[in-house]
């Protein structure tokens, strides 16, 4: 069982993270995006290569989770991201406050199911490999 919810999660992050990063493009390339996307967070982009470094992570975590490769790098790139965007609508923009618990709790997920990949992290003095 718990497999199957770490396949759920991990397709549904990937799809998610896709989508998202595609639609940024359509507005980094000034088209009308797909999925309307929030003023409160495109404020946030003043800088247009933030958005380009951000929405290029997306796809390229989405593609990664998608294909069931490099799982642990995906989450520890996606873990900043995800943070950013349930703040941002816990704080400032409450329409998709539902869609940020998910991804919170989806990644959640997936980093107590990979769990074993970070717990050397938190050597306090980590041994260096010769």
């Amino acid at each position: 069982m718990p497999k199957i919810f770490m396949q759920i999660s991990r397709f549904f992050l990937g799809v998610v993270f896709l989508i998202a990063g595609i639609n940024g493009y359509f507005v980094i390339f000034g088209l009308d995006p797909f999925i309307e996307t929030s003023p409160e967070a495109m404020a946030l982009f003043e800088f247009e290569y933030l958005l380009i470094a951000e929405k290029s992570l997306e796809v390229i975590c989405g593609i990664l989770l998608l294909f069931n490769q490099f799982i642990p790098i995906a989450i520890a790139i996606l873990s900043p991201i995800v943070a950013n965007i349930f703040l941002l609508h816990l704080f400032l923009d409450h329409s998709l406050i539902l869609l940020a618990v998910l991804l919170v709790l989806t990644l959640g997920y997936l980093l107590f199911y990979f769990r074993k990949n970070f717990i050397s992290i938190f050597e306090r003095k980590p041994k260096a490999s010769q």
